[in-house]
């Protein structure tokens, strides 16, 4: 009786090990098969800013790599805060990712109250490429230079209008920073995204625009904006100089885009989205496109995005912790 019970057992063993093998070979199966369906894009700016014509771009080429659709979803709100929480708050499976920037990711939360934290929630598939920001005022505008309009603002307080993409965005900040090293003011005004800001300089709405590379160069070339100063290492026209030339700080108004996932991605969905935008490193499709708008295509992996999002952070909250209350009257 007792070498039949020792079977039992045994018998009941294996079956368990075996039932056990059967459950767990779906979920090894589904880590691999990734993506099954199409991936959302979340933009928490507006249609028409600099964000939105850089997603349209990779997302026409990168499905290619992934053998899925990428779905821009445009969600502004709350200067970023109703897309970014979306994607906080959705299901860590890979199919609902941001597009945002190193201002929004990295500086608004020392700045004001948010519902999450995207340092610890948000991890980096990848760095898309990084622009810098360029000052604009219409084509017939009398201002013919950035310390024209600086002195302006400077002798007259608030009657000079700069329309920006959301408070302590990647337009807000550069431009305060200026007035704040130029001890000038102007009054300004929040629009949902940069494709808006954009239409209230076209429209005279407000005298002073802020935009990058895809938005600001053809607006330039088609003779109806100026553009007084840009950001960055080298000058993004021949005539006019770059902020560094000016005597501003060298690493003033570069934006960083970056495609960020909810930290808790399975890691080899995260490894296969990472592997699917290095590819557009050496896509001649992607790099035509992106040189037609004037952009970039500075790719940086996701694991030293993450470093450099560390570094960022802290230079952020130093600025931060620079700023005087009494600057709080440029932020209207």
């Amino acid at each position: 009786m007792k070498p039949k019970h020792l079977s039992q057992r045994l018998l009941q063993a294996v079956l368990c090990l075996s039932f056990s093998t059967i459950s767990i070979a779906p979920m090894a199966a589904d880590t691999v098969e990734y993506p099954l369906k199409p991936i959302t894009l979340v933009i928490p700016f507006g249609a028409g800013g600099s964000h939105d014509l850089n997603a349209r771009i990779f997302t026409r080429v990168i499905p290619k790599y992934l053998n899925q659709p990428v779905i821009v979803k445009v969600m502004p709100g709350a200067a970023g805060q109703a897309g970014t929480s979306a994607v906080v708050r959705a299901k860590a499976d890979g199919y609902t990712l941001l597009f945002t920037d190193n201002y929004r990711d990295q500086l608004q939360k020392y700045i004001e109250y948010l519902p999450y934290d995207t340092s610890k929630e948000l991890i980096t598939v990848v760095r898309t490429n990084y622009s810098p920001v360029s000052i604009l005022v219409s084509a017939d505008s009398p201002y013919q230079s950035l310390q024209e309009l600086l002195d302006y603002a400077k002798e007259n307080p608030g009657m000079l209008s700069l329309a920006h993409s959301g408070n302590w965005g990647a337009q807000f900040v550069p431009l305060l920073r200026i007035l704040l090293h130029a001890e000038a003011h102007m009054t300004f005004i929040p629009y949902k995204g940069g494709g808006p800001a954009k239409q209230a300089l076209l429209s005279g709405d407000v005298d002073v625009g802020i935009a990058f590379p895809s938005v600001a160069l053809p607006l330039v070339e088609a003779g109806i904006v100026r553009m007084l100063a840009s950001a960055g290492d080298t000058r993004l026209l021949p005539d006019v100089p770059t902020l560094t030339e000016l005597g501003f700080d060298d690493d003033l108004g570069l934006m960083q885009r970056a495609v960020l996932a909810p930290r808790d991605i399975p890691p080899e969905h995260l490894e296969i989205l990472r592997s699917a935008f290095s590819k557009l490193e050496f896509d001649e499709e992607y790099q035509g496109m992106m040189k037609q708008i004037g952009a970039n295509t500075e790719y940086l992996d996701g694991s030293e995005y993450e470093k450099l999002r560390q570094i960022q952070s802290q230079r952020f909250e130093a600025l931060v912790n620079n700023m005087s209350a009494d600057n709080d009257s440029n932020n209207k």
